[in-house]
């Protein structure tokens, strides 16, 4: 039987420990704020934003702490949206952090997440649904019509086929 060993680290520890330093020298935020943005934006803007930094305000004459100005990327048409949700995400932004971090969002408009393509083309089927595929086509002369239809039905019966 083995004991976990007092010393070793989870990789996401190591790492954390890694970044958080360098994110929080050039953007003023850490893993934890980017790990928790999700939650903190909410399902409205969780797929189209993503914080980029906050600019920390010197202390005033006091010397005393003074919230900074949070930058998020945003998408498109959403950051009107995001603009009328400010007083909301600020206070949410708060909470996450425990104290008035935050007093200002600047929205920035640009792509956020990254547009995965799949290929248009479907995988050729093979064995019984080829087979069943061309005795539905039989009868059509048009070589245009029946390039379009097989196309269909490869993508139709490929789907069906896959268990989606």
């Amino acid at each position: 039987m083995s004991y976990p060993r007092k010393d070793v680290k989870q990789i996401s520890e190591l790492a954390n420990g890694l970044i958080d330093p360098v994110l929080a020298r050039r953007a003023g935020i850490n893993t934890a704020l980017l790990g928790s943005w999700s939650e903190i934006a909410g399902e409205d803007f969780a797929d189209c934003t993503r914080p980029e930094k906050i600019a920390w305000a010197r202390g005033g004459d006091d010397g005393g702490f003074r919230p900074g100005v949070l930058t998020i990327a945003c998408e498109g048409a959403r950051a009107l949206f995001l603009t009328h949700a400010q007083g909301e995400l600020i206070q949410r932004i708060n909470s996450f952090f425990g104290f008035a971090a935050v007093h200002q969002i600047r929205i920035v408009q640009k792509p956020v997440s990254q547009v995965l393509r799949r290929s248009r083309t479907p995988q050729p089927l093979k064995g019984e649904a080829a087979r069943k595929l061309e005795g539905m086509m039989e009868g059509i002369e048009g070589d245009k019509l029946r390039q379009a239809i097989q196309r269909l039905g490869t993508a139709v019966m490929g789907k069906r086929g896959s268990g989606r």
